[in-house]
Order: structure tokens, then sequence, then C-alpha cells
């Protein structure tokens, strides 16, 4: 398994920070490996609700559902898998002040059959992609939040 992990300290309320980042569709635009993420089910976003994401790794693409598996007040966490892997997105959140959230941001590959012999050789692509997360999440928040 990989696990990467990045923290941040955003100028964004909690609230409207865990509001803009519950919508998992978000992620085109903070997560620099996403190339589409499309809701899959209607209603209001909740516990269960589920997007297909499609994301550029390595120069192929790849899809997965993604699916809310928990929402709680300081804490998101999304459960995504296809055939070869099950991704895990855990984001958990803490107020510092009325206008500043302290985040951190978990991310963990789990892969799947033959494609576990490739974990050694992926974790540091794995790194940069986490690395520039830290770089686009803030922008994206402050802009969508």
């Amino acid at each position: 398994m990989i696990t990467v992990e990045r923290n941040f300290l955003l100028s964004v309320p909690l609230d409207s920070l865990v509001a803009y980042l519950e919508d998992f569709g978000r992620a085109e635009e903070w997560d620099p490996g996403t190339v589409s993420c499309v809701r899959v089910d209607e209603g209001p976003v909740r516990e269960g609700s589920v997007w297909r994401n499609t994301s550029r790794f390595r120069g192929r693409l790849t899809e997965l559902d993604y699916r809310l598996q928990a929402r709680e007040p300081a804490r998101l966490v999304f459960v995504g898998t296809n055939k070869t892997v099950t991704a895990t997105d855990e984001m958990r959140f803490e107020a510092r002040s009325a206008t500043t959230t302290s985040m951190t941001y978990e991310a963990s590959l789990r892969f799947k059959g033959l494609a576990r012999l490739a974990t050694p050789f992926l974790r540091r692509d794995f790194e940069r992609l986490a690395d520039e997360v830290t770089q686009r999440l803030p922008a994206a928040v402050t802009q969508g939040a």
C-alpha cells in the first residue's frame, strides 16, 4: 500500500471548507491528476453519494468509482475502486479560528492482484502528485468556498 499525507493551513472557515470538499466533483479543480469527476447519483451530497473519476497517471487514463464513505463535521472519507486498485482519500479538519482551518489530506492506494507488484515503483510518482495537490488545493478552495 502507498500512503501520502499533506497538511494545509487554509484561510477558509471549517464549515465552508467541508462543504466545498464534500462534492468530490470539485476534484477537477484541486487534483492535478483528475481529468473529469462526474456525480452518478442524484440529490444532495450525502454519505453514499458516488462520482466517476477519470484520472491521468503516468500517461494513462484510469477510471474509479468514488463513494463518500464518511461525512462528519470535521472529516470526509472517499473510497474509489476499480479492478486494480482501491483508493482512500481522507480529509481531516480543525478550526484554528473563525476564518482559518487546518486540514490533513491522506491518500492511500491498495493495489490488487498483479498490480501489487508495481507498488514500490509508484511511490515517487504519488509523492509528486501529492506535492502538486499542495500547490493547487489552497487556491481552488479559496476561490470556490
